[in-house]
């Protein structure tokens, strides 16, 4: 088969990297990619939010199934336009996208099917969003209705807080049409998972539980990132609450999309609280998480592309997932700055001393080649992936392969995976 994967992350990395080692994968191209999937395949340099370039791609360089990486296409309907060329794609359609474009969106879809989530107001106006904060108990949790790059969600300790916030979405406009529209909702107590499934459209089948950090700094602390490391599988939903919480939050949200005649094919994820009341909805994504999609294909022993052919073709039902016992832990390694402004351009060291560990991988995401040399390119550079017996093993064989990295202003959490031990 050839492959187009989109995006330029370190989950398309890992993607490229897992997909590469199918008997069924003739060639692999990546638009646009980054220093390391170059290494798995031919980077093409059409952006991920090309929607036209894209198809045009896979027309012309006779494409037999392209892989989603982001959101962002998949919102603006890379999926049905790719159906008009009959090219398949692994990812929902726009409507069903819109369970991560749209937050208002995907509250109203967990009423519908019932799945339990945080009580919640929508407001587009800004003072009736300021007199409803007025009157609440903080915490609260204030989040861009829109895409903003896993940053449109900020958890207000107090009114002049929330007052602030309101005011950067709904008056400056800070997130742009992402913030035009605005989801309040309680803050809930208790400790975070990802849940993620194939899914066929009727079908899915489960992979192991994980644990994204999205705060930049150690013991979660300072402002939201795209995520700092993860770890799989999370303590908080071991294997044997598998099931139970996929029918809680997986299964009817499936359902309630086939029922609307607008199946779900490609990857769905549920974003955790485990409360004292039991698991709560925080949010939907419509693929992988990243880094969360790179500690979770370390552990799967399945053929990556048999499994996203069957979900194309509805025999998700009739397949099976093998994963690894062992656990795996991922930690980004960022440029200092970042989420904010970071420099570009410095020269990185040490990637192949630190695979020189069978159990290690070094995923790329802000990565590009000049002049034959490797060097950053984006906030979040290398996310540094291991294998271990236990979550202890993996968490100290990574951080050895992390020693083996430099560039200038390496910043990353040394914390990563803690939380699983405790």
């Amino acid at each position: 088969m050839r492959v187009l994967i989109v995006g330029s992350g370190g989950r398309e990395h890992a993607l490229a990297w897992k997909i590469r080692q199918s008997p069924m994968a003739e060639k692999i191209f990546i638009a646009p990619g980054n220093g390391g999937t170059a290494r798995e395949g031919e980077n093409v340099p059409v952006e991920a939010d090309d929607i036209p370039g894209l198809v045009r791609l896979a027309r012309e360089k006779k494409i037999d199934l392209v892989v989603a990486g982001p959101e962002l296409p998949l919102v603006l309907g890379l999926t049905e336009a790719l159906e008009k060329e009959k090219i398949p794609c692994f990812g929902p359609g726009a409507f069903a996208a819109q369970l991560e474009g749209s937050k208002a969106f995907a509250k109203s879809l967990m009423a519908e099917a019932e799945v339990p989530t945080a009580a919640h107001k929508v407001f587009e106006d800004y003072d009736q969003a300021l007199g409803y904060v007025r009157s609440r108990e903080y915490p609260l949790v204030i989040k861009a209705d829109g895409l903003a790059a896993g940053k449109g969600v900020v958890v207000a300790s107090g009114f002049e807080e929330a007052r602030e916030v309101l005011e950067d979405m709904l008056v400056r406009e800070v997130f742009g049409k992402a913030g035009e529209r605005v989801v309040i909702e309680e803050a809930l107590e208790g400790e975070e998972a990802s849940f993620l499934a194939f899914c066929d459209g009727h079908d899915f089948l489960l992979l192991p539980s994980s644990q994204d950090h999205k705060r930049i700094g150690e013991n979660d602390t300072g402002p939201n990132t795209g995520g700092m490391g993860a770890y799989s599988p999370a303590q908080v939903l071991p294997p044997e609450k598998y099931q139970e919480t996929a029918d809680l939050v997986i299964r009817p949200i499936l359902q309630q999309l086939e029922q609307a005649e607008q199946p779900f094919r490609g990857v769905i994820y549920a974003g955790l609280m485990f409360t004292r009341e039991g698991p709560r909805v925080l949010e939907y994504n419509v693929r992988f998480g990243d880094p969360e999609c790179q500690p979770l294909l370390m552990r799967m022993q399945s053929d990556l592309l048999e499994v996203i052919t069957a979900c194309i073709e509805g025999r998700a039902g009739k397949t099976g997932l093998q994963i690894r016992p062992e656990a795996s832990v991922c930690v980004v390694l960022a440029a200092t700055g970042y989420p904010r402004k970071y420099a570009k351009g410095h020269r990185i060291e040490g990637i192949e001393e630190a695979e020189r560990d069978p159990l290690v991988k070094v995923f790329h995401a802000g990565t590009t080649y000049t002049d034959g040399i490797l060097v950053t390119n984006g906030g979040r550079v290398l996310g540094v992936t291991a294998l271990g017996e236990n979550l202890q093993d993996a968490i100290d064989r990574c951080y050895r392969a992390v020693d083996r990295i430099s560039f200038e202003g390496m910043y990353y959490r040394r914390d990563i995976g803690r939380k699983g031990l405790s």
